[in-house]
Parts: structure tokens; C-alpha cells; sequence
């Protein structure tokens, strides 16, 4: 780590933007304690691309009576065995065993080596999950984005996992990498969505568990559409179901839709904040109104059927537009082919949308 200050980025280089009075070298990190000479807001906006150029990070804090700009160096490849990675997805893999499990109407407790029968669905899950954080991950480390490896999160249910997510702790360089960044990972997802679907609907359908047999999936125009471009079925029946794998290519559509929501830190919300800028406030605040509309359009009229998905996830959104989107340090707008592709990709995902996504009893 770098004990002196960072090359070219001295206090005279920031001195328009933030007034300098003391540095400080702790532990790699440079400390410059002063005052900003412009909006707060604004200060890493203008010092950062100069910081990043020589390969550090910047943060404006206030602590303890002062602000401090804190340069730190920036790390793009993963540092050391990712151990905290490998154990959520191993903990992710046993997860979605069990829930395949009850998705093939399997016993691993009396057998425990029937766990390992349910492999097609854990596959068919982890696979749309990983393949689309690694859209985001590519295209992070495209643009010299630092990004980490995704965090598989396990979850004792139906699924099996509450999905994964990466996490980028640095400055986006430009709206034309936020909207890279935010695009390839449902784009990824939707190709392997589409492959996981067409590969369970070829697959021979199985009796219906008793664990799942009161559980009615909403399929979206994408599966079904698949589907019938197969040939296949979609519903086999009283005492019968689709291939396990196909709830596969349903997460991946389900996780799709909700990915593009243009709220916070969401995809939907980087490939819209990088096409229309900060206008994107505007679109954040009609999301949970109407999901919350949904909602109430369920309750009255369609037996409450899933109005506990959209209700929550009215909730949620409204949070998370409350956090903020992705800022950017160049604010030029994306051209017409990122726009159109943008554009392509909110209208892909409107085919991964079911308003009735999950009913509890088969109704």
C-alpha cells in the first residue's frame, strides 16, 4: 500500500473544489481535512475522475466536526480466496437440494442420498442466477469498475435462495458504463432463463408432490411463449406437473421482472437513470404506487390471490427509492443505440411479468 501521497493529486490539485488545511497517510488511505469550496454534493464529482486516473478512490465524510476526503486505492481483481463467496454458494447449492427435493416430491431425510436426485432444479436456479450476475461482473470489470464476485443468499423455501447480488464499491465512470453494467445482467439472464425453460419443458412432467401440489405458478408470456415454440405443455393435469427444472426458468423470469424495476440500486434503475438522467425521480416515485395498485386491484377482484407479493414489494420499492440511485462522475447522455437497446430490454422484461405470479391453494 502507498505510504506518501497519490501522484498528481496533491492538495493543489483539488485546491478549486476543497480547501485543504492538513493531510494525513493512515494504513494506505490519504486523509485530506479541510473545508468544500462547492455544494457537498458536488465535491466527488469533480475530484474523483483525477483521483481515479491514478488509481484511488475518494469518499467526503464529516466526522467530528470536520470534513475529511478520504483517497483509497482502488482494487478491481479479487484479493485472496473469496472465502465468504464460496460459502454462501455452498450454502446456496445445499438449499435449493432441499427444495428441489420437495419440488420431485423426494425424502431426503429418511434418504439422505435423494437430495442429490434434485440436482436438475438446484442446476437449473443457480444456473440463471449465475449467469446473470455475471453479466454484471463482466461488464463491471470492463469498464475498470471494482465489483465483487456475487453473493449466492440461501433461504430455507420453495426456491430454495432469495437470489444473489454483486456488490461495486467504486465510482461509476460515465452513464454509458452504468448502463452496460446494469443492462448485462438481464439480458445474461433472460438468454439463460429462456434455455432453462426450453430445456424443462422437454423433460417428462412428475406426479405433484403434496408439499407443492397447493402451490399455482403464474407463468409469464416469456415461459409461454417457450413453450409452445416447443411444442410443450405447460399444464399436465390433476396429479401432475411440469419438470422442476421448468420453476427454474420461472425464477429466472420472476427475478428478471423485479431486477428491472427502475427503483434505487436496481438494474431497471441504472439502465433508466443512464438513459434519462435525474428524471429518474420522477419514475421512482410511481413504481410503489402502482404495485400497491396491483395489489388492491388483487384484493377486490381476483380473491386476493398474490396481493401479499405486490404489497410487499410495494414496500420495498418505496425503501429503496428512498436510498438513491447510482451516481455517476460523467453525466453526458448514452447514444441512440444504448438507448434503443435500453429501451428492448424494459420491454423484454414487461414478458416476465405475471400478476398472479404465486397462488397458494391451485386456484
Amino acid at each position: 500500500m502507498s505510504t506518501s501521497l497519490p501522484t498528481g493529486v496533491g492538495p493543489d490539485a483539488i485546491s478549486e473544489s476543497f480547501h485543504v488545511y492538513e493531510v494525513e497517510v493512515t494504513n494506505g488511505d490519504v486523509r485530506y481535512y479541510g473545508e468544500p469550496l462547492i455544494d457537498t454534493d458536488e465535491v466527488i464529482q469533480r475530484v474523483a475522475p483525477a483521483f481515479r486516473e491514478h488509481g484511488y478512490r475518494v469518499n467526503l465524510d464529516y466526522q467530528t466536526g470536520e470534513y475529511v476526503l478520504v483517497a483509497s486505492e482502488r482494487s478491481i481483481g479479487v484479493q485472496g480466496i473469496p472465502w465468504t463467496n464460496i460459502a454462501l454458494f455452498v450454502l446456496t447449492v445445499v438449499s435449493t437440494l432441499f427444495a428441489g427435493a420437495r419440488w420431485y416430491g423426494l425424502d431426503p431425510f429418511s434418504s439422505p442420498l435423494e437430495l442429490l436426485a434434485a440436482w436438475p432444479f438446484a442446476a437449473a436456479v443457480l444456473g440463471v442466477l449465475a449467469v446473470h450476475e455475471s453479466g454484471h461482473y463482466v461488464l463491471s470489470r470492463y469498464h475498470d469498475v471494482a465489483a465483487s464476485l456475487p453473493y449466492f443468499i440461501p433461504l430455507p423455501n420453495l426456491l430454495g435462495t432469495l437470489g444473489a447480488v454483486i456488490s461495486m464499491n467504486d465510482h461509476i465512470p460515465s452513464r454509458r458504463a452504468l448502463f452496460d453494467i446494469g443492462v448485462a445482467g438481464p439480458l445474461a439472464g433472460l438468454v439463460a432463463t429462456i434455455g432453462v425453460t426450453a430445456i424443462g419443458v422437454s423433460l417428462p412432467p412428475v406426479e405433484s408432490p403434496a408439499v407443492t401440489g397447493q402451490i399455482s405458478l403464474g407463468y409469464p408470456l416469456l415461459i409461454r411463449g417457450v413453450a409452445m415454440a416447443m411444442g410443450q405443455p405447460l399444464d399436465y393435469g390433476p396429479g401432475m406437473s411440469v419438470n422442476p427444472v421448468v420453476v427454474g426458468g420461472w425464477v429466472g423470469a420472476f427475478i428478471t421482472f423485479l431486477n428491472l424495476l427502475p427503483v434505487g440500486q436496481l438494474d431497471g434503475a441504472h439502465v433508466t437513470k443512464a438513459l434519462v438522467g435525474r428524471r429518474i425521480r420522477i419514475v421512482q416515485q410511481l413504481v410503489p404506487s402502482a404495485l400497491f395498485g396491483l395489489a388492491a386491484y388483487l384484493y377486490l377482484f381476483e380473491d386476493g390471490r398474490s396481493v401479499g407479493v405486490w404489497a410487499l414489494w410495494g414496500v420495498l420499492t418505496l425503501l429503496f427509492s428512498r436510498a438513491g440511485s447510482a451516481q455517476t462522475l460523467d453525466e453526458s447522455p448514452v447514444g441512440l443505440g444504448r438507448q434503443l437497446v435500453g429501451l428492448l430490454t424494459l420491454l423484454l422484461g414487461l414478458l416476465c411479468f405475471t400478476p398472479m405470479p404465486v397462488v397458494i391453494g391451485g386456484g
